[in-house]
């Protein structure tokens, strides 16, 4: 029996102009999704700065991400996507469970599940090589869907409990990247931040306990006319990156006939770049295999230690951003030893916003009332300010003469010493 259809469809399907069309949309199969086309990376003008600093923590996760802070319109998160078409591959777990190799090197048999123990004693893989995503953390998620909670769906129709992983699992190994973040939640942003720099974390939900990879690259951007982020947080940002507009006229000119090609015809704009982008790609991945034997050179460490200490910057993430981000440098430069040029490039991106005059005062006054304190418990009362008199007041006052005769003792000059005070001299002659 032949599939029934409405009547409206075999009038449009017979001999009206909409014939074809229909018959067209059919074949296609087109259901109105987005192409996933990203505007090149490398087809971005200027911002050198920024580009660099998205390589280096795509090179080094040890960099502690990246902080774009720029206005509106100045390219941050056409940056950030178009970063994902220069990720490598990474091998990631196929179990359910997240069983790796590495947790048979660290806690032995045990340290995985029943079905990945007997796939590692036949010889097979536990991991499969898949490339890296971006994972976009929406502005209006709440802290279970960040960390993770408990399975609605699952309690209500099979009553039991059962743990769902997070945004900040999914993004093990991927790029976690938070737009706005300074308008985000401060409960989220500490729970990310911590969970990225820890790589792992703990949901607990009742009785029930779950810990969850989370080796991610993280990356925010934020306007600075929509409020500033607190200090705590932006200390955990490894690099900062100061987002400007152009300002040359010529590049703003490129940056306008670029933006009219690619909408125009996005396929053609993109395929122009292909050749570098694969390119940069080859050269992300070998940066990351050279990075573990990248060292540094003579007194390079030793020169950016000074750089942080003439700086008067208390945090020790300056030093380590500092010298994982020039490792990463010189890894993406094809070298294996860091040079002191290496830390004057990624210097500005790695000190800036590390000190603030209000933490200076405050611990300036702290140590004034820290010395107080030692001084009395020490037994030595605090030093008294002597009072210094001027020349004409240290000289005895003249007595007027009683009947043409001076007073006894006017020729003796008055003491001028206070009581209390001692001849210092004298002093320490005696024994």
């Amino acid at each position: 029996m032949a599939k029934r259809r409405s009547q409206l469809l075999d009038i449009l399907y017979s001999s009206s102009p909409a014939a074809a069309v229909l018959k067209s949309a059919a074949k296609q199969h087109d259901r109105g999704l987005a192409n996933d086309l990203r505007y090149p990376f490398l087809s971005i003008v200027g911002q050198t700065e920024m580009k660099i600093a998205l390589l280096l923590a795509l090179i080094n996760r040890a960099v502690g991400g990246v902080l774009l802070i720029g206005a509106r319109g100045t390219a941050k998160t056409t940056a950030v996507r178009g970063l994902v078409d220069l990720m490598p591959i990474v091998e990631r777990s196929t179990c359910e469970y997240g069983c790796e190799p590495d947790d048979v090197y660290n806690y032995g048999m045990d340290g995985v599940c029943s079905e990945c123990a007997h796939k590692l004693g036949m010889g097979d893989p536990i991991t499969a090589p898949e490339p890296m995503r971006l994972v976009e953390l929406p502005l209006n998620a709440r802290i279970d869907d960040v960390v993770g909670g408990l399975n609605e769906r699952v309690a209500m129709e099979q009553h039991r409990v059962l743990l769902d992983r997070g945004i900040l699992a999914q993004a093990d190994q991927n790029l976690l990247y938070i737009d706005e973040v300074n308008l985000l939640d401060g409960l989220i942003i500490d729970a990310i931040l911590d969970a990225a720099a820890q790589g792992q974390y703990t949901v607990r939900r009742g009785p029930m306990a779950a810990t969850f990879r989370s080796r991610l690259t993280l990356v925010g951007s934020m306007n600075p006319e929509e409020g500033l982020l607190r200090p705590q947080i932006q200390d955990r940002f490894g690099l900062r990156v100061m987002v400007r507009g152009i300002s040359n006229a010529d590049e703003r000119m490129e940056i306008y006939r670029r933006a009219v090609a690619y909408k125009n015809k996005p396929y053609k704009f993109v395929s122009e770049w292909l050749t570098e982008t694969d390119a940069a790609m080859v050269e992300v991945v070998e940066a990351r295999k050279r990075l573990p034997k990248v060292t540094f050179g003579k007194d390079v460490e030793r020169e950016g230690i000074r750089w942080i200490e003439a700086l008067k910057i208390d945090s020790h993430r300056a030093e380590m951003t500092l010298f994982e981000a020039s490792r990463a440098l010189a890894a993406a430069d094809g070298r294996m030893e860091v040079t002191l040029d290496d830390l004057r490039v990624v210097a500005p991106l790695a000190l800036r916003q590390r000190q603030t005059e209000i933490a200076v005062e405050y611990f300036e006054a702290q140590e004034k009332e820290d010395n107080t304190i030692k001084t009395i418990i020490a037994g030595k009362p605090p030093a008294k300010a002597k009072k210094r008199r001027s020349k004409k007041s240290s000289k005895a006052a003249p007595t007027p003469p009683v009947n043409g005769r001076s007073q006894k003792g006017d020729s003796q000059p008055e003491s001028t010493s206070e009581a209390g005070d001692t001849d210092p001299i004298a002093e320490s002659a005696s024994p």
